[in-house]
């Protein structure tokens, strides 16, 4: 059929009216969300950064951040990797409970987080007074920061752990299981070896969660410089007496999440075309033929 001239230019209108929305629709967006970080590497000249940076209150913080996180970060692979072993291979009543006390630090507010861990273990809380008999204190010190790290960045490995070990092909467990292994030697020789992809990509993003908490930590271990003072509680108390301090720390931040979510991708990536790719054991049809 062909259109009369007056509807074919309004038909040409209309798809290039279509197609010039999204195009801007995505424009804004890309806008608002890359301008609040170039506007952080503009606001602090190179020259400067570095001078900055050198800086005693952020070599602080930056000491306490690594040091907690890294601990942290041992903890909940130490204690995470069990659990998302355990949810991802075994159905149980209750298991569905479980997962959900798993992600809920995902969605508390970071300051319920911190309010929650001082009615646990806080002074008056429900083991606080355990813990001081046995002369344990826990609230306002580095082993809070520790702990207030640990309970918000560890669903981000659990979850993606648990996903990890679920990919596992349960007919190799199963092979390994039939030919004598027990549960602990198929978990070390099996399930770890073919889920440490995803594991580590796991680690990545709940160490990018750990560096840059701030709302659990500031309540639970306070912000008392060169013992409990990160680096986002640095950037907090330096937006009054020095803003290009705190935009300095801005700076170190980005880069170092640049860092981590690019490292994330690529172990990803990884992750993705080992599984794809054919097992260097399997039999060519050729072969086979």
């Amino acid at each position: 059929m062909t259109l009369a001239p007056g509807m074919s230019r309004d038909v040409s209108a209309t798809r290039s009216t279509t197609s010039r929305v999204p195009l801007a629709a995505s424009s804004v967006a890309l806008l608002f969300l890359a301008l609040p970080v170039v506007a952080i590497f503009t606001r602090v000249p190179p020259g400067r950064l570095v001078r900055l940076l050198s800086n005693g209150v952020v070599t602080d913080a930056l000491v306490v951040s690594l040091k907690s996180t890294a601990i942290a970060e041992a903890l909940i692979l130490l204690f995470g990797t069990p659990v998302a072993y355990l949810l991802a291979t075994r159905r149980f009543p209750g298991r569905a409970l479980l997962v959900t006390v798993v992600e809920l630090p995902l969605v508390l507010p970071p300051a319920v987080a911190g309010i929650g861990l001082l009615a646990a273990v806080g002074t008056g809380g429900l083991f606080g007074s355990t813990l001081r008999d046995a002369g344990i204190e826990l609230p306002f010190t580095e082993a809070a920061v520790v702990l207030a790290v640990a309970f918000v960045a560890s669903p981000f490995y659990i979850r993606q752990a648990i996903s990890s070990f679920e990919s596992v092909d349960p007919n190799l467990t199963d092979a390994a299981r039939t030919l004598g292994a027990g549960p602990g030697r198929t978990f070390w020789r099996i399930g770890l070896p073919l889920a440490a992809s995803g594991l580590l990509a796991g680690w990545v993003l709940a160490f990018a969660r750990g560096v840059g908490e701030f709302g659990a930590t500031i309540i639970f271990a306070g912000n008392v410089r060169g013992q409990t003072q990160t680096l986002t509680l640095t950037i907090y108390e330096q937006l009054e007496s020095s803003l290009d301090v705190a935009l300095a720390i801005g700076v170190l931040l980005v880069v170092l999440s640049g860092g981590v979510l690019l490292s994330y991708k690529m172990l990803s990536s990884w992750r993705r075309s080992s599984s794809t790719s054919p097992s260097p054991f399997a039999r060519s049809s050729s072969a086979s033929a």
